[in-house]
Formats: C-alpha cells, structure tokens, sequence
C-alpha cells in the first residue's frame, strides 16, 4: 500500500494538526487564531448522560421496568422445563412405571 493511500483513509481518525510548533512558539497571541477558533467551537456544557449496555437501557433512565426480570424467570422455567422432560423421557425408554 502507498504511503498517500494510508494518509487519505485515515484521514478521518487522525485529527488535523492546529496548533503546530511554529505557530505556538510565536511571540504574538494574534497568531494563535485557528487555534481559538476551533476550541471555541466545541460544545460547553456538562456532557449528556450516556445510556448503554444492558443496566443502562432496562433499569435506569425513563424507561426502567422489571421486564428483563420477568424474561430471566420465564428463560429459567423453559430451560428447565425442557431438562427434566428430557431426562424424564430417559427413564421411561426401559422402563415404564
């Protein structure tokens, strides 16, 4: 792969150099304007709350409910519903009572 190839696909990921060492080493704080500039774009403010992963989406937040436990419950019960149906045909393939 080229060297240029690389530099444009990661182009995206890799933020553009603002503040070079010319530019900060210089005497005058004009020349720090594309600096201040970006910086002033950025969002203030407290960041909002992020919601993820499993606690985030059922049990904290607006939309928190005991569903996920109610699935759990009736997961269980299936599963071991099937087991002992399983093993209870087992012991009737031999042997009847």
């Amino acid at each position: 792969m080229h060297a240029s190839l690389i530099r444009r696909q990661l182009g995206g990921l890799i933020p553009p150099k603002i503040a070079t060492p010319k530019l900060v080493s210089g005497g005058s704080g004009a020349s720090l304007g594309p600096l201040v500039e970006f910086y002033s774009k950025l969002p203030k403010g407290q960041a909002t709350p992020r919601v993820s992963g499993f606690k985030g989406r059922f049990f904290n937040g607006k939309n928190a409910s005991g569903a996920p436990f109610a699935w759990l419950i009736v997961a269980i019960f299936g599963v071991s519903y099937t087991i002992d149906y399983n093993m209870h045909l087992k012991h009737h393939k031999n042997h009847a009572h």
